[in-house]
């Protein structure tokens, strides 16, 4: 007898969600490998994005506080992790890591309203990082999504989210955020 597995709909937006957590499971390198190569905290391009580290409120432009973010490392300093309440009952993760055998950063975006978005295309220099990822929208259409993380200087972050429905020929900006550091 031979059977086919039918995916729903619902469990179809599951399939890429588990893919990213194996990818992130399986990217543990072994003993050996470990040994080989320098740890996240001595490599330097693990460390680009450090510049976000600490406690800091978030306003929209020309707004008041509406956020509060706390970015810490997790992981033997390995993965890079954004706590963030966004007040009203709004909170999430964004989780970013370096992979230095494929030269690239990856990402993670999940709140607590069941969004998720995987970065599957990452870049930081100079104090400006930008990742890139599609997922769909309630009618199942294809998004892409890119968020940039920028240093403006020592205690001052911006963070701009992007969202494209024809492949990156036009972009509306769904989240802009200016990030101030609350731990001086």
């Amino acid at each position: 007898m031979n059977k086919k597995m039918v995916v729903s709909g619902s469990h179809r937006r599951l399939i890429p969600i588990l893919l990213a957590i194996a990818c992130f499971c399986l990217a543990a390198p072994s003993a050996v490998l470990a040994q080989d190569s320098p740890s996240c905290a001595a490599n330097p391009q693990s460390r680009q994005l450090d510049f976000w580290l600490g406690n800091w409120t978030v306003t929209a432009p020309g707004g008041s506080i509406t956020a509060t973010s706390k970015v810490s490392l997790a992981l033997d300093q390995c993965l890079l992790v954004e706590n963030w309440d966004g007040g009203r009952g709004h909170s999430g993760e964004n989780m970013f890591a370096y992979s230095p055998e494929e030269n690239a950063w990856y990402g993670m975006f999940a709140d607590n309203t069941g969004r998720v978005h995987v970065f599957s295309e990452g870049k930081v220099e100079s104090g400006i990082a930008e990742f890139r990822g599609t997922s769909h929208d309630l009618k199942g259409e294809t998004v892409l999504n890119k968020v940039r993380v920028v240093r403006i200087d020592a205690n001052r972050v911006e963070q701009t989210w992007q969202k494209s429905t024809d492949n990156g020929a036009t972009w509306t900006t769904e989240f802009r955020g200016a990030y101030s550091r609350t731990d001086r």
